[in-house]
């Protein structure tokens, strides 16, 4: 025999694979990404319990009036006015969405496929900019329209964004304006 046929003899083959604890780390891997998606689920929950005194949404009346903007895009969710990592869950709005906003004389219509319709009066209203972010969801400066809007005792930003993000200017003018408008016709 020649000594490289020697040493292809005394060689072993490769350990194989130990397929039983590869197994185990993947079920305890799966078992814990479970529970940890319980746990937030559970957290969720337990966070529109404590929500639990916000009353219902309104809903947009039977005779809204004209149009005066309408815009397609998404609903980011709404957060405590002023606290924008402060999310709002009850009642579906932390449901991030699809929404169709039409501003109207009597308020703001937010038509949310898939999610809770809710529409705020234009007495509601409180103030309309531009932001960069709401909880769970930072754009780049001016990227988001933050709506503040008054329910119940709370007073709530609802942020969106268009598929036009050029739109945003003239929804805050809009908002503000109308704000503005009845304000100075309350205080004759």
């Amino acid at each position: 025999m020649t000594p490289v046929m020697l040493l292809a003899a005394e060689k072993e083959s490769a350990q194989v694979t130990d397929w039983a604890a590869r197994i185990g780390w993947l079920v305890g891997l799966a078992l814990f990404v479970a529970l940890v998606y319980w746990l937030m689920r559970e957290g969720w929950k337990w966070r529109g319990t404590l929500q639990g005194d916000l009353p219902e949404l309104p809903t947009a009346p039977s005779e809204p009036g004209e149009a005066t903007l309408t815009m397609s895009g998404r609903y980011h969710g709404s957060t405590t006015a002023g606290q924008w990592l402060d999310r709002i869950v009850a009642h579906g709005l932390g449901t991030r969405s699809r929404v169709e906003l039409t501003l109207t004389d009597a308020g703001l219509d937010v038509v949310r496929p898939g999610a809770t319709d809710f529409f705020v009066p234009l007495e509601a209203l409180r103030e309309a900019r531009l932001d960069k972010g709401i909880a769970g969801k930072v754009l780049t400066e001016g990227g988001l329209l933050v709506v503040t809007w008054a329910h119940g005792e709370r007073l709530i930003d609802s942020g969106f964004r268009s598929e036009r993000a050029a739109e945003h200017n003239a929804w805050v003018d809009a908002i503000n304006s109308m704000i503005n408008k009845t304000e100075t016709e309350g205080a004759r």
